[in-house]
């Protein structure tokens, strides 16, 4: 696939993302094979899977509105605490509404 068709989802992983995407898919979807892959224990796996997920489903909704998205994205790769995510969500909707008025 050339690199002008990489979905947007694709394009905001991180390197170690896309080599558990591979391994994952080398192991037919095997969550058990993977955790072996790894040396970790299966639900350690399936939580790396589900953030994964949600990193993705983020992607998807950047359109929406980007500024959320980042802070969302930042608080998913616990660069920014769950926390101080929801404050500065909800203090920009407050400033975005007022805009709106």
């Amino acid at each position: 696939m050339a690199i002008e068709l990489l979905p947007e989802w694709m394009a905001g992983l991180e390197e170690e993302d896309v080599a558990f995407i591979k391994k994952f898919i080398l192991a037919s979807g095997s969550l058990k094979e993977v955790a072996g892959q790894y040396g970790v224990t299966y639900p350690t796996v399936r939580l790396r899977l589900d953030r994964l997920i949600q990193k993705i489903k983020l992607t998807e909704n950047t359109a929406a509105d980007p500024y959320i998205a980042t802070i969302k994205r930042l608080a998913m790769n616990e660069k920014l605490d769950l926390d101080t995510a929801k404050v500065l969500i909800a203090e920009y909707k407050k400033t975005k509404n007022m805009e709106e008025l």
